[in-house]
């Protein structure tokens, strides 16, 4: 299917009959994709390349400098050719300008009667519209067949072959293991050849290459060479909708597979309850061919609120998989208590696999942003175990990190639980001992204060402390005066000692600060001599 006519098929039309080539001869094989009727000198910023231009010379034909100047910009322009009708303007075209068309290839057409430029363009014109309408109801009927038979194919060379059917050219298939089909077929001998030329600089206009990316994953390459004639644009096109459709039938065995291993997600849950030996692992991991391990670790993946919008299961499992694969991790799936657990088997040295995290975790975390370009995801990280039949504790520590994140760092949405060093000290100690004694012991009377007084000194005490005693720095952030917050000093230094910003006692109330958030945020009370508070 063409899309372009070349001048040498011009030149057998009527209007070009009593017309002659002068100049850049070797030229004439150039394809036209439009017609221009040109009288003006600057024109190198109004034309794409490929253009036929037509012209009486009115505005250069009596300056030698200027005619070079307009047959210069046409060359640097990429146009097809230069059509210039004889009379009093032009009556001889100048040795200067021949020689300059016939260095750079470029044709230059020379009519010697008078004709119409309008029926020129109309005659070209109306072949071109009427190439593109055809290209488009061919490109339209290619489309809707191949859709159809998306349904039924089982293998991309089927879709291959359908394309070389149109085509008749050579195609190579390269898929995601870097095995090359050829179709048609070809004698191994000659297979080494082929993929040789398409290196060469004669072969680039008759070689197109595409890719074939499914969820930011190359899954194959496409390479069509003909030996008889150039690419044209619907050869392009066809490529491009060829591309798609194979897209979405990987896409489709995808899915399918993507289902047939969540449906392992009752064995993977039982290994993460620990209900798993050794050998039954090293089974499980043979048969997904991740048999080469360096250890493994645990993410939690669970959306960001009750109010972000619910979770495509199936899409997130391809995207982390597809990510993670690339970061050197095998990678395993169940949903557990609503919430997606992502195993991580790492298949790469142990050092810098936090690194290679932390960097699939920010792809994915940019990539399920919502419409206002806030995160939608929260993603934990639990303790890196070895050997993997102690994934448990990888998972209940992911758990614990989660629960943090979402309790106390609720700006954040991506946590290691290695890296939660005070919260999970505070975790611990609560575990095994009771800390509203503690936290009692030493913020009592800030406590008490705000609820009779509905206060802020509890919320002004830990501003205090986060910035080092820095009365501008937090004055500023809890958007208060200076002389208010002098004050609100004061009063703490009577409920806490005048003394609560020496280095050991600020230690403590700071800790006490932390531990009374925890323990607010998980529902834990404090109770006093004579009253309750709630945390």
């Amino acid at each position: 299917m063409k899309t372009m006519l070349s001048l040498q098929e011009i030149m057998k039309r009527k209007q070009f009959e009593r017309s002659e080539v002068i100049a850049g001869g070797q030229g004439m094989h150039r394809q036209v994709k439009w017609v221009h009727v040109v009288e003006i000198t600057n024109i190198e910023k109004l034309l794409n390349g490929q253009e036929l231009i037509l012209s009486t010379g009115v505005s250069f034909g009596g300056n030698i400098e200027k005619f070079r100047s307009f047959v210069q910009q046409l060359i640097n322009c990429q146009a097809a050719g230069l059509c210039i009708e004889k009379g009093s303007y032009i009556p001889v075209i100048p040795q200067e300008i021949i020689d300059l068309a016939n260095a750079h290839h470029f044709p230059l057409i020379f009519f010697h009667q008078e004709v119409s430029f309008v029926d020129i363009t109309q005659d070209i014109h109306s072949v071109l519209i009427n190439q593109q309408y055809q290209m488009i109801s061919q490109l339209e009927s290619y489309s809707q067949t191949l859709n159809k038979k998306l349904l039924t194919i089982t293998h991309e060379l089927d879709i291959l072959t359908y394309l070389q059917e149109h085509l008749e050219t050579q195609i190579i298939y390269e898929n995601g293991n870097q095995e090359r089909f050829f179709i048609p077929d070809v004698p191994i001998h000659e297979r080494k050849k082929i993929l040789c030329s398409l290196k060469s600089d004669p072969m680039k206009e008759r070689y197109l290459k595409e890719s074939v990316q499914v969820l930011d994953k190359q899954h194959g390459v496409i390479h069509i060479l003909s030996q008889d004639r150039t690419m044209s644009e619907f050869d392009h096109l066809l490529l491009d909708r060829t591309v798609t459709a194979l897209a979405q039938h990987i896409l489709r065995g995808l899915y399918v597979e993507e289902k047939r291993r969540l449906e392992e997600s009752e064995w993977l849950r039982s290994w993460l309850e620990g209900g798993q030996g050794k050998e039954s692992i090293r089974e499980f991991l043979g048969r997904n061919e991740a048999i080469f391990h360096k250890g493994g670790v645990v993410l939690l993946c669970k959306k960001k609120n009750q109010q972000a919008p619910s979770l495509d299961k199936t899409y997130l499992t391809l995207l982390f998989r597809s990510i993670f694969e690339q970061q050197g991790f095998s990678v395993f799936f169940t949903e557990m208590k609503n919430t997606l657990t992502v195993i991580l088997i790492n298949r790469r040295e142990e050092r810098g696999w936090k690194e290679r995290l932390s960097e699939g975790a920010a792809v994915i975390l940019n990539k399920q942003k919502d419409n206002k370009g806030n995160f939608s995801l929260r993603l934990a990280v639990g303790k890196y175990v070895q050997p993997l039949d102690q994934l448990s504790r990888s998972y209940q520590s992911s758990w614990e990190a989660l629960q943090i994140q979402e309790q106390l760092l609720k700006e954040e949405y991506f946590s290691f639980f290695e890296d939660l060093h005070i919260y999970r000290l505070i975790s611990f100690m609560q575990k095994h001992h009771d800390l509203r004694d503690f936290v009692m012991e030493y913020l009592e009377p800030v406590i008490v204060y705000d609820q009779k007084h509905n206060g802020k000194l509890l919320d002004t005490l830990k501003t205090y402390l986060a910035c080092n005693g820095s009365k501008k720095e937090t004055a500023s952030k809890l958007y208060i005066v200076r002389q208010t917050l002098y004050h609100r000093i004061q009063k703490l230094e009577s409920l806490l000692g005048e003394d609560f910003m020496n280095s050991e006692k600020r230690l403590v109330i700071e800790f006490m600060v932390m531990v009374y958030e925890y323990l607010n945020t998980t529902n834990a009370y404090l109770e006093g001599d004579s009253k309750s508070y709630t945390l």
